[in-house]
């Protein structure tokens, strides 16, 4: 049974691919207190142990599946990279490329006090600073060295080894220093800070007092006799700073689609929407005695992602958006749930400024949700569709440029296929927020492109590299992880610092902003789960596009400068 399992393996090599993915998402799916190995590591463990059976993999798989990986980086971060060079980014910009360049030298070190070959350094510094990715541009990078296929395999095999015994450190390591030593090396209340700044945002308005559909409802008044000859504009107004709207009324029996400038008789029957709390402590207070009218109440609703390009309404906060006359009318009707830039959901809040590719969601009657989102931008309706010309094109183009050599010292020098394709994405992923009618890559499409594109990539990696994965993991491991938790610890520790006192950043702002330029997501889970608060991703966006492009590239400048 185990002789015919492994001739099977070994005569078709795409099942042991499949094996190592599935072994590898099942267990990188483990996690204690928010932190595992994730499914890269876990694949590459799972490939290593499968490849000890003498694997033969083609080479086309492993680029091809590296290209999709790259180009969905790049799609998915590319708004925040342009956003970040040519906005106010700047300031988290520039400090992720400080913090980038500390990260490399930081790896170089190590491997070169401990007398390390190329393909180690390459895995110390890919595992160390938990950025998978950058191993694809080493080995495009080792593979343009010129060695005999013998050297090449040499350090091709080293290279999964450093990067298995450093990455888990790579990860924890980064979250702990982040959410836990940081803060005690600065003196800082992480909470209390991020307490401080949320309201500081809020302009001292209560901070979820303009959004949060979560808690709007709708409820039926009959109006007091009072409110004769007042329009629907009037009544509004009354309720001050809370966004209550008349969305109906029931006038003679007859139901009437109501405008500001609707008139009012007592005895009408008003459909209020609004939060929750405004409505009850200031309902009967304000218009009149609650009945019910199911009838007036059954509005047609609707849920709608709408992706922000007006450049009118990007730069300007939520509380501009809501409390002006001109803007109460422009969004009336309309609750913001959520904001998501970048892959994060940010902290809703009066004080949140917008940007252009930012996908909102937007909640209230579907004719109200339709008018603002064709004013503000693309409606991204849920769809299994994605845009294939778009992503073929892209791949082409990218790679097309990237394999463009240059000869520096009679040495050919290239970003590869993979770093042209990285490129490509960021510029399409900024063309897609910029004119959202073209290029869509839906949600599933993706994840499929960015995770499986990577973890295969992997799983051939640990396939191929798995007969000497064992003797070098003897030869170098414990050296390996002390070189590893150096690498990690040192760019962290410096960058904590350098944003406080250099940069300034808030310190609500200043952890977020160090996970970002290190690209780690486990980090600023940990850090908002120890703030309670979602104010620090408000700094991680913009730097982990600047980081997740210069740290992938660096896989090619580790290889050059060692």
């Amino acid at each position: 049974m185990i002789d015919w399992l492994v001739q099977t393996l070994r005569g078709y090599p795409e099942i042991a691919i499949f094996l190592s993915l599935a072994l590898g998402y099942y267990f990188g799916s483990f996690t204690y207190r928010g932190l595992g190995l994730g499914a890269v590591t876990a694949t590459l463990i799972a490939a290593v142990i499968i490849g000890q059976l003498e694997i033969k993999i083609g080479s086309p798989l492993k680029p091809t599946f590296f290209l999709m990986f790259l180009f969905a980086i790049g799609y998915g971060v590319g708004p925040q990279f342009v956003r970040g060079i040519a906005q106010d980014g700047i300031p988290q910009a520039l400090f992720a490329v400080v913090v980038c360049f500390f990260c490399l030298g930081a790896a170089y070190l190590g491997a070169k006090l401990a007398g390390y070959d190329v393909g180690s350094a390459a895995g110390l510094y890919a595992g160390s600073q938990t950025i998978s990715a950058s191993m694809g541009l080493a080995t495009d990078a080792i593979g343009r060295l010129g060695l005999s296929p013998e050297e090449s395999k040499k350090l091709l095999d080293a290279m999964p080894v450093a990067y298995a015994v450093t990455y888990i450190f790579g990860t924890a390591g980064t979250a702990w220093i982040l959410s836990s030593l940081g803060p005690k090396l600065l003196g800082v209340d992480l909470q209390k800070v991020c307490k401080e700044y949320e309201a500081k945002m809020a302009g001292g308005k209560e901070a979820s007092g303009l959004t949060g559909y979560r808690m709007v409802t709708a409820r039926a008044y009959k109006l007091k006799g009072g409110f004769a000859g007042k329009t629907v504009a009037d009544v509004e107004a009354l309720f001050g700073d809370y966004r209550v709207f008349i969305e109906r009324v029931r006038h003679g029996g007859a139901i009437i689609e109501s405008n500001p400038s609707t008139p009012l008789s007592a005895g009408d029957i008003v459909g209020l929407v609004g939060r929750h709390e405004a409505l009850v402590e200031l309902g009967q207070k304000i218009v009149g005695t609650e009945v019910e009218d199911r009838e007036l109440l059954s509005v047609p609703a609707e849920v709608l992602e709408v992706v922000l390009t007006n450049k009118d309404v990007a730069g300007k906060t939520v509380a501009e958006l809501a409390s002006s006359d001109a803007a109460r009318e422009f969004a009336r009707g309309v609750f913001l749930r959520k904001v998501v830039r970048g892959g994060q959901e940010l902290p809703l809040n009066p004080g949140l400024k917008l940007d252009r590719g930012d996908n909102l969601l937007l909640v209230g009657a579907r004719n109200n949700v339709n008018r603002v989102a064709d004013k503000i931008g693309y409606p991204d309706r849920p769809t299994d569709q994605t845009d294939m010309v778009f992503v073929g094109v892209g791949i082409l183009l990218g790679g097309i440029i990237g394999a463009q050599a240059i000869k520096v010292g009679g040495v050919p020098i290239s970003l590869s296929t993979s770093g042209g394709a990285l490129i490509m994405g960021l510029v399409f992923g900024w063309l897609r927020a910029v004119r959202p009618t073209f290029g869509r890559i839906s949600g599933g499409a993706q994840w499929f492109l960015s995770s499986v594109g990577l973890t295969t990539f992997i799983a051939v990696v640990g396939i191929s590299s798995g007969p000497g994965f064992v003797a070098g993991l003897k030869e170098l491991g414990v050296s390996l992880f002390i070189a590893g938790v150096v690498a990690t610890t040192l760019p962290m520790v410096i960058g904590v610092y350098l944003g406080h006192y250099v940069f300034k950043f808030h310190p609500a702002i200043n952890f977020g902003v160090n996970a970002g330029a290190r690209v780690t997501t486990a980090a600023i889970g940990q850090i908002t789960e120890a703030a309670k608060s979602q104010v620090p991703v408000l700094g991680y966006t913009v730097p982990y596009a600047i980081s997740n492009t210069l740290l992938i590239i660096w896989g090619i400048v580790i290889v050059v400068i060692m």
